[in-house]
């Protein structure tokens, strides 16, 4: 017997049976449990093996990029010939503006050039006016009136201060309306006139068809003396079928012309232009 065998503090306590029994059934149940957890644990962790098949989009997407493409093309297509049309527009645009200005320039001209020639054409006929005027008081006047002339030649001053009456009365009317319109070469109205349209559409106002050009009218009627005038006659410059000039007597020693570009349609004396011969219509 070892010499501590009867100190009871060295001495180890015996197990009960009942407890030794406990201790074995708390470890089988532990142990059951593991058992029960080992078998059930890889069943629950069985991998997945079932194989998912995606859909093949392959060919959809091949589409999509052949339209594509084919809108970018067209879009590109579409730019391009926006910009020849704006291009073809801003070209016209400054053709047009360049053509405007020209026919602008060829219309000043023109009318530089017509207002030239019309200046040039007063200038002669003015020159013609006096040249006959000239002859005429050189040679004593003209000779085509004969004893017409001659009775003419002496009573000058003496002229009829009569007023018009009836058709004459009308024709005096328009002419002295007329006063003040402008002189055009070739004009017969409204508000514009040559000396032989002015004429012509005096009478034709009473009803009477005139000659259109001076000359004519300077042998339209009968003729008549200067110094027996009467309202309505018509005076001529020139000799009686080559007249240049032509006017309408209103009475008073006054006559209704248009003269010329400068002065247009007036009414003068006679002693202002004297003319040369007279014709009686009315």
């Amino acid at each position: 017997m070892s010499h501590t065998a009867l100190i009871p503090s060295h001495r180890k306590p015996r197990r009960n049976a009942s407890t030794t029994a406990l201790r074995a059934g708390v470890a089988g149940g532990v142990l059951s449990t593991i058992a029960v957890a080992g078998a059930a644990g890889p069943a629950q962790a069985e991998p997945v093996t079932q194989t998912i098949e995606m859909p093949t989009i392959t060919a959809g997407l091949s589409t999509t990029a052949a339209a594509s493409a084919e809108a970018t093309q067209q879009v590109a297509l579409d730019l391009a010939t926006q910009a020849q049309e704006e291009a073809a527009a801003t070209s016209a645009a400054k053709d047009a503006k360049k053509a405007k200005a020209e026919a602008v320039r060829k219309a000043e001209a023109k009318k530089k050039a017509e207002a030239a020639a019309k200046a040039k054409a007063e200038a002669a006929e003015r020159a013609s006016r006096d040249a006959a005027r000239t002859t005429l008081r050189t040679t004593g006047g003209s000779s085509s009136t004969g004893s017409t002339a001659a009775t003419t030649t002496t009573s000058t001053t003496s002229t009829s201060p009569s007023r018009a009456t009836g058709s004459a009365a009308s024709v005096v009317a328009f002419a002295q309306a007329q006063v003040g319109d402008a002189y055009v070469s070739g004009g017969t109205g409204p508000n514009s006139w040559d000396c032989s349209g002015l004429v012509q559409a005096a009478f034709r106002a009473v009803g009477v068809d005139l000659p259109r050009v001076s000359q004519a009218q300077s042998t339209f009627g009968t003729q008549v003396g200067l110094g027996n005038l009467q309202p309505g006659d018509i005076l001529y410059w020139g000799s009686a079928g080559s007249a240049y000039h032509v006017g309408i007597y209103v009475g008073g020693g006054q006559f209704v012309g248009a003269q010329n570009s400068s002065t247009g349609v007036v009414q003068r004396p006679l002693s202002y232009d004297p003319p040369t011969g007279a014709v009686r219509v009315l």
